[in-house]
């Protein structure tokens, strides 16, 4: 069929009145169009389909109105498609097997329904701008090679990509859509910024061979099994996406914040994050998290605050930020509410969280993160601990540790536990390790001839006696305290002492000094932090 056949077949139908053409349904199925196919302000009441249609040029429904479906199943045409300012009533189907040559445009369109292109082959840009799309979009299994451009476009529902083969797009967006973006398993092979304002965005499985650009607002944020050639970072925009006409209106979304719920399976050696939320964010099965870039600000989650009760007795979770993970995992282990239950089954065990805790803590440290470094060394000496697969003289050594100083990073823990010591210490000393008097050097002498012997002994000490209240005297603790003192600094303070003081004396100079090590190595530390 020629372009000026379809021109003569079209003249009968034009209304007298607003010279349209106006026609029930419109089907050209496995017709063969040599030209353009030009349907510019026409009026089909019913369906439009093009099933199999071959067209050698454009085809065109410019400011047409279509009533029911628009239909392209395995459509091929050899130039653009336009869809300018149309309306149409239902579904423009998904084209599956259709080839576009060149573009497609849907300036100022109004699609009431679905919009789909699962399988077909487009060689240029997917254009919509000033769009209204009252139902999903569907690119899946779709092959572009240009731009996918959304100029103030809505979407009513989601817009999925999955599988779909990005040969050469630069952009995708500006996606504005009240339910998911879907980039499952699609495939971007060359660098790519993608801007999108949703509820979430799906990356399963997705590839990029280049360089990407994740732009977003609002989303949840999945990453599993992504495979990043290139670097990819994902960062929050913090203003509505804005062109040349102003700021795009936005959907009604719930969270302030672009969280990012899973890297399960990703290679982060490429991935930078930035001003992301990683509260619920499951880590485990990433690999080279210690070369995860983190900017801006990325809070995790945190212990529960505030003082909660484990069987009787209160517990306080000194403030730390935390993974996900050992949110889920505490709730299977503790009776202490303010934990965060899995949505997804078993939680990993320790075993699996301290080696996260231990890469995530290098990257901390590889970007001059004091404070995230430090958190997350607590993170991964505490899942040793906890592990039930540690040697026990290992967990009985950081038992000990946590309980001392939390593992060298609670000053305040290490200071009062310091002072607990030495006042034990010095009471102690006062009512067992002194003696009643301090010896006095007593000498005698011997008298042979002209020669005169003498010889200076010193008693041995005399334990206390009498009640003990009355040991607890000034001068007794004056001396108390200065052997103490001494001892924490590894000095001795030459006061005589009992059998049971000489030992006081010796358990002192062993355990106070490295608590006092403890607490300045974790003063020190909170300083840097």
């Amino acid at each position: 069929m020629s372009e000026s056949l379809l021109r003569a077949l079209l003249a009968p139908t034009i209304d007298s009145e607003t010279r349209k053409p106006v026609l029930g349904h419109l089907r050209f199925d496995h017709a063969e169009i040599l030209g353009d196919a030009g349907f510019d302000r026409v009026t089909v009441r019913g369906k439009v389909s093009f099933r199999h249609t071959k067209v050698r040029g454009n085809v065109r429904f410019v400011r047409a109105e279509i009533g029911g479906s628009a239909e392209f199943n395995d459509a091929r045409i050899e130039g653009s498609a336009f869809f300018g300012h149309t309306k149409i009533g239902s579904v423009l189907s998904g084209m599956p097997g259709s080839v576009n040559r060149r573009s497609v445009s849907f300036n100022g369109a109004e699609i009431r329904s679905v919009v789909g292109f699962a399988h077909a082959e487009i060689s240029g840009d997917v254009v919509f701008v000033r769009a209204k799309i009252g139902g999903e979009l569907q690119f899946n299994g779709a092959e572009i090679g240009g731009n996918v451009l959304f100029r103030y476009t809505a979407i009513g529902w989601g817009a999925t990509f999955r599988g779909a083969v990005f040969r050469s797009a630069t952009e995708v967006g500006t996606l504005v859509c009240k339910d998911a973006v879907d980039l499952s398993e699609a495939t971007f092979e060359s660098g790519v910024t993608i801007e999108a304002s949703a509820r979430a965005v799906i990356c399963r499985r997705t590839r990029w061979a280049s360089t990407a650009t994740l732009r977003l607002r609002f989303a949840k944020v999945d990453l599993s099994n992504a495979f990043m050639e290139y670097p990819v970072s994902v960062s929050a925009h913090p203003r509505p996406f804005a062109r040349g006409g102003g700021e795009m209106a936005e959907p009604e979304v719930p969270g302030p914040l672009v969280r990012v719920t899973s890297l399960r399976g990703v290679d982060a050696a490429h991935l930078v994050l930035a001003d992301v939320d990683l509260s619920r964010c499951r880590f485990a099965g990433a690999i080279h998290l210690d070369q995860l870039r983190m900017e801006g600000r990325c809070p995790f989650a945190a212990v529960p605050s505030g003082i909660h009760r484990r069987g009787l007795w209160p517990v306080r979770w000194t403030p730390r930020r935390i993974l996900a993970e050992e949110q889920h995992w505490r709730t299977h282990t503790t009776s202490a509410a303010g934990w965060t239950p899995s949505q997804s089954g078993e939680p990993p065990e320790p075993a699996a969280l301290a080696p996260i805790y231990r890469q995530l803590r290098k990257a901390f440290e590889d970007s001059k993160d004091e404070p995230g470094a430090a958190d997350f060394y607590y993170g991964e000496m505490e899942m040793r601990r906890l592990n039930r697969d540690t040697p026990r003289a290992e967990r009985a050594l950081l038992a000990a540790y946590w309980a001392a100083s939390g593992y060298g990073l609670r000053a305040s823990r290490a200071m009062g536990l310091l002072l607990v010591s030495m006042t034990t210490t010095v009471l102690v000393m006062m009512l067992w390790g002194l003696p009643k008097d301090d010896p006095k050097p007593e000498s005698t002498g011997t008298l042979n001839g002209p020669r005169i012997t003498i010889t200076t002994d010193t008693p041995d000490p005399v334990n206390p006696d009498g009640p003990l209240l009355k040991r607890l005297s000034t001068d007794r603790f004056e001396k108390s305290l200065q052997v103490v003192i001494n001892s924490v600094v590894f000095r001795s303070s030459g006061q005589d002492l009992t059998t049971g003081g000489t030992y006081i004396e010796m358990g002192s100079r062993l355990a106070e000094p490295a608590l006092l090590g403890l607490a300045v190595l974790a003063v020190r530390g909170r300083l840097k932090r």
